[in-house]
């Protein structure tokens, strides 16, 4: 039986977006937000991390008429997820194929620890 893996607790949204970016190598970049779409830590610049992130929220909510637990898009070029746990949102974008359910429970693992802390 193998040993149980450890996720480290996050202290901080910058400290997600790194750990994310870490043990998920097909990742092209991230970002997590409040609730509110306040845009705590991104990979790159967090201006336009900010925009596309809430558009793509949105775009998300509207299709189904009520706010999504997550959302999985997938087009030629690669794959956009938002996942919302906690009273945080997170926002990735990855290479094409990546395992979706696995990409989302690490996000939501992710925010649920650093909502335990806090934020």
């Amino acid at each position: 039986m193998a040993a149980p893996v450890e996720v480290p607790t996050h202290t901080d949204p910058a400290e997600t977006v790194e750990y994310l970016q870490e043990i998920s190598p097909e990742m092209r970049g991230c970002a997590v937000l409040s609730e509110a779409g306040e845009m705590l830590a991104a990979t790159g610049d967090t201006d336009r991390w900010g925009e596309a992130a809430r558009d793509l929220v949105a775009a998300a909510d509207a299709a189904g008429g009520e706010p999504v637990a997550h959302a999985h898009i997938a087009t030629g070029d690669g794959e956009a997820f938002c996942v919302r746990e906690a009273g945080l949102i997170a926002v990735a974008v990855a290479d094409r194929f990546t395992l979706s359910s696995l990409m989302i429970f690490d996000m939501r693992n992710a925010l649920r620890k650093l909502a335990a802390r806090g934020r």
